[in-house]
């Protein structure tokens, strides 16, 4: 996009009819593609990466893992099945939750934030 404002310049300084005819014709049609580009590139593509991101994130869901739902209740998985996991959210109360509900899948193996300092 930007390599055509030269030869723009040298077209409009050759011949400014020649300019306006290419701006009156299918050159009007160029800031519409170049918004239409900067929309996908901008907005649509960094979208479609953290969806897939998440996928995959809700796809290795296992047992052990604590995870967060959508509603913001956070439990432990104790059951995974194809489209639904069981997740424990209290002492002896397990739950089913549907995957695509899974907002954040927290692994074992991150340590847990302490709510005090101990000096």
């Amino acid at each position: 996009m930007i390599a055509l404002i030269p030869l723009f310049l040298a077209v409009a300084a050759a011949a400014p009819d020649a300019l306006t005819g290419f701006l009156s014709g299918p050159g009007q049609f160029l800031p519409i593609v170049a918004i239409m580009v900067l929309f996908y590139v901008m907005i649509l593509m960094p979208q479609q990466r953290r969806q897939k991101q998440h996928q995959a994130k809700i796809s290795a869901v296992k047992r052990g893992d604590t995870v967060v739902m959508s509603s913001g209740v956070k439990g432990k998985v104790v059951r995974v099945e194809d489209t639904e996991v069981g997740v424990e959210i209290a002492q002896n109360v397990t739950v089913k939750v549907v995957k695509s509900m899974i907002a954040d899948v927290v692994t074992r193996g991150e340590p847990a934030a302490a709510n005090d300092s101990k000096s």
